[in-house]
C-alpha cells in the first residue's frame, strides 16, 4: 500500500504533486469553528462549492442548540475561516453575538441557494464586518 495515487503504474506522493495541504470534505465536515479568544462557536455542517469554478464559497456552520436539537445553520464565506493546526479546528474572526445577527436558518428549513439574493445577503453581511 502507498500513501499517494497511481496513475499508469506509477505512484502519484503528495511531495510531488506538492498537493498535500488537501483535505476531503469529509474531513472537513464536523470540524470545530472557535473565535479568535478560543470559544467554540460551532461545527462545520457542510460546505457549498460554485459548480462552475470548482471554489468553495461557503461553510455552513451548525451554530446553538443542545445536543444537536435547536441549532441554526449560519453561511460563512470560506475565506473568512482559517486553520489552526494546535487546535485542529478552523478560526473565524468572529464573535458569537455577530454570528447571533448574521444570516441563518433552522434545520427544517433551506435557503435558496439558486437565487443569487440569498448569497447577496450572506456577503453583505460579512463583508460589513471588520477584518472580513
Amino acid at each position: 500500500m502507498t500513501n499517494g495515487s497511481t496513475t499508469n503504474n506509477t505512484t502519484i506522493s503528495p511531495e510531488m504533486t506538492g498537493r498535500h495541504d488537501l483535505i476531503s470534505s469529509d474531513q472537513v465536515e464536523g470540524t470545530s469553528v472557535y473565535s479568535p479568544s478560543g470559544e467554540k462557536l460551532g461545527t462545520v455542517k457542510y460546505f457549498m462549492v460554485d459548480k462552475n469554478s470548482g471554489d468553495v464559497a461557503y461553510v455552513v456552520m451548525s451554530f446553538g442548540g443542545f445536543l444537536g436539537m435547536g441549532n441554526s445553520y449560519h453561511p460563512l464565506p470560506w475565506k473568512a475561516l482559517h486553520y489552526d493546526r494546535e487546535r485542529g479546528g478552523y478560526i473565524v474572526s468572529l464573535t458569537r453575538e455577530q454570528l447571533e445577527a448574521a444570516p441563518a436558518y433552522a434545520e427544517d428549513m433551506s435557503p435558496d441557494w439558486t437565487n443569487s439574493r440569498y448569497g447577496s445577503q450572506v456577503d453583505t453581511y460579512y463583508g460589513g464586518l471588520p477584518g472580513m
